[in-house]
């Protein structure tokens, strides 16, 4: 068979087998591999990436914190076979392009998708991706915010390109599940999008 499974021998074997799975689900081409790429190795695909299809995708798994992260590249178009592994995921990270309304749009259907079909206590962030296109840009980071609001969940813009918050999104979901697994029952909560925030402001302070 064509059909490639989630290789999890690439990482340390047993990180992978005890690690919480972290998958990136989103339109085509908003930006989930190259964001992916930039993160494990610093380099951005700069237009010669060609988002894989289906049954011959390509899945990438690495670790951070003892994370396991997956990457759908291509495979949205066949959804029943995402629906499989999203029961699987610890957190996912939800991807629109701010370049592309309708991929924005489409943040509720996959939300809902979501609500249907993972875990319920998934960990859930949603990235605005592309934020280096300024000309091109036609959603705008409130409207992310608002609908982020809107459904609960934490929210960061990212680029690919530039690698603006990419580090930040997996680190931020890996501290989030680290805690869930090591905290007592009396230790307060990981406050995610509290994180998410002051990290982003450490950083613009920076770079200005």
């Amino acid at each position: 068979s064509s059909l490639k499974m989630y290789n999890t021998h690439s990482c340390n074997s047993s990180v992978s087998q005890t690690s919480p799975p972290v998958m990136l689900v989103g339109d085509s081409g908003v930006g989930k591999t190259c964001l992916l790429v930039r993160f494990k190795d610093g380099a951005f695909l700069a237009g010669s990436f060609i988002s894989t299809v289906g049954i011959d995708f390509r899945n990438k798994v690495m670790s951070i914190d003892a994370v396991k992260i997956w990457d759908t590249a291509g495979q949205e178009r066949f959804r029943s076979v995402t629906h499989a592994y999203y029961r699987d995921a610890h957190a996912l990270l939800l991807l629109y392009d701010v370049t592309n309304k309708a991929s924005f749009d489409n943040i509720r259907a996959w939300l809902t998708e979501i609500h249907e079909y993972a875990q319920q206590d998934v960990v859930v962030m949603l990235l605005g991706n592309k934020a280096d296109s300024t000309h091109d840009r036609v959603v705008k980071r409130e409207e992310g915010e608002k609908l982020a609001k809107e459904f609960g969940v934490p929210f960061m813009e990212t680029s690919a390109k530039s690698g603006l918050n990419v580090e930040l999104a997996f680190t931020a979901v890996a501290k989030e599940l680290k805690h869930r697994t090591m905290k007592e029952p009396d230790e307060p909560k990981f406050q995610l999008q509290e994180y998410v925030n002051k990290e982003v402001r450490t950083a613009g302070c920076c770079r200005s």
